[in-house]
């Protein structure tokens, strides 16, 4: 059984920073291609940045610059360290883990208000 648990949400200033992370329980992870991905309120789900079982990033124009996704297989955490945060970053903001089958996580705040 595969289970994710983000953590690192909440309230933050524009011009702020936050750090994401998801721990992905479970054997193989150095498979899983990683991501996160985000929901605000009326939108659908978007992609913010995915990461590859070898290390290759992808990265949503709207975060480029801004956001930076990391890995670290030793400890089967993925990370998003969210910098220069703006208002539209706020969303609901969700871990997924992909190979064979798709995860996610159960989702974590993150508002971005002065």
């Amino acid at each position: 059984q595969v289970q994710l648990v983000e953590s690192g949400g909440g309230l933050v200033q524009p011009g702020g920073s936050l750090r994401l992370s998801c721990v992905v329980s479970g054997s193989f992870f150095v498979n899983y291609a990683l991501g996160w991905y985000r929901q605000a309120p009326g939108k659908e789900r978007e992609l913010v940045a995915t990461i590859t079982s070898t290390g290759t990033t992808n990265y949503a124009d709207s975060v480029k610059g801004r956001f930076t996704i990391s890995r670290d297989n030793a400890k089967n955490t993925v990370a998003l360290q969210m910098n220069s945060l703006k208002p539209e970053d706020t969303a609901v903001y969700y871990c997924n883990a992909r190979w064979r089958f798709n995860y996610w996580g159960q989702g974590t705040q993150v508002t971005v208000s002065s």
